[in-house]
């Protein structure tokens, strides 16, 4: 009987390699950037990629403020959030999100691309995000995404 030549690997926490990158905002358009940053979280980059565990990398987002969305979205189009209260549903156009705090909503579109498990929440703790063009993670090295 032959034996197969090729195995399902899986990886364990001290065989993951992290990387540090960066990503620009400004100019770039909301959808497209967020759902590279969600894969390079999740680490489907990587060959090595395993669904049940963190393999992922850290990103750092800059210049979230600056980001774009397509066509009339940025006024038309609503977000809602709920606080848990009767009659507590809540709208917020992205315009008005990004001009109260302009990280959440990268962080709101980031968030739906990831799992909704503790899985995920490990995950979206290596997100970065800053409004401005500095970052403290200058030590890390991160590279271009």
């Amino acid at each position: 009987m032959q034996s197969r030549s090729y195995s399902t690997r899986t990886v364990s926490d001290k065989d993951v390699k992290r990387e540090w990158f960066i990503v620009d905002a400004d100019g770039a358009t909301l959808g497209r950037m967020t759902t590279k940053i969600a894969s390079v979280l999740r680490g489907k980059h990587k060959p090595t990629f395993t669904p049940n565990m963190d393999c992922g990398d850290y990103v750092i987002v800059i210049n979230s403020k600056k980001v774009r969305m397509t066509g009339k979205k940025m006024t038309d189009r609503p977000l809602v959030r709920y606080t848990g209260h009767p009659g507590g549903q809540r709208f917020a156009t992205p315009a008005e999100l990004i001009e109260k705090n302009p990280n959440k909503l990268i962080e709101h579109a980031v968030k739906g691309m990831l799992p909704k498990s503790s899985l995920g929440d490990k995950v979206f703790t290596k997100l970065f995000i800053y409004e401005g063009a500095e970052h403290p993670h200058a030590a890390q090295k991160p590279k271009a995404l």
